[in-house]
C-alpha cells in the first residue's frame, strides 16, 4: 500500500470516528441507530473506522452516511482525497430545531448533569420518537368531547 493510500484511509477513518462520536454525544445514537438512519451497515461503518478496505468506499454510501448524520459529503470526499465535485450533492438545509429540543441536547452534553438524568432524558426521547402514532379519528375525540 502506498503512503498516500494509507494516509487517505487514516483521514477517512478519523472523519467517520468523529461523526460517530458526535452522533453518540449529541444525539445519543448507538452504532445500530447510526446504521439505521444512514442506511449504511454497521459492518461497513466498522470497516471504515478500521481503514480495512481494499478499494475506495462507494460514493453513494459515503453520501448516505453523511446525509443521515447531517454532514456535508464534501468533507468526507476531502478526507478520501476525491475531487469535491465528484458525486457530491448539496446537503439539504436542516429544518430549524425546536428550542426545547436544543435545551435537551445541551443538557445531554453538559458535564454538570448527572448520568441518571441523562439516562432519563434519553429514555423519554426514545419513547416519544418510537411510540405509535394515533389514528386521526382517535386524536380528534378529545376535541369533539369538549
Amino acid at each position: 500500500m502506498t503512503e498516500t493510500a494509507n494516509a487517505r484511509k487514516i483521514a477517512f477513518a478519523t472523519f467517520v470516528r468523529r461523526a460517530l462520536d458526535d452522533a453518540r454525544a449529541m444525539r445519543a445514537w448507538s452504532g445500530t441507530e447510526v446504521s439505521r438512519r444512514t442506511g449504511v451497515s454497521r459492518q461497513t461503518i466498522n470497516r471504515w473506522v478500521r481503514g480495512d478496505w481494499a478499494s475506495d468506499p462507494e460514493a453513494e454510501r459515503v453520501v448516505a452516511f453523511c446525509e443521515g448524520l447531517g454532514l456535508d459529503p464534501a468533507a468526507a470526499f476531502t478526507a478520501l482525497g476525491w475531487d469535491r465535485t465528484t458525486g457530491s450533492r448539496t446537503a439539504p438545509t436542516p429544518p430549524p430545531m425546536d428550542p426545547d429540543v436544543e435545551a435537551l441536547l445541551r443538557r445531554l452534553v453538559d458535564p454538570n448533569v448527572s448520568d441518571a438524568e441523562k439516562f432519563h432524558i434519553r429514555e423519554t426521547i426514545r419513547y416519544l420518537a418510537y411510540r405509535p402514532t394515533l389514528p386521526a379519528n382517535v386524536r380528534n375525540r378529545g376535541k369533539q368531547a369538549g
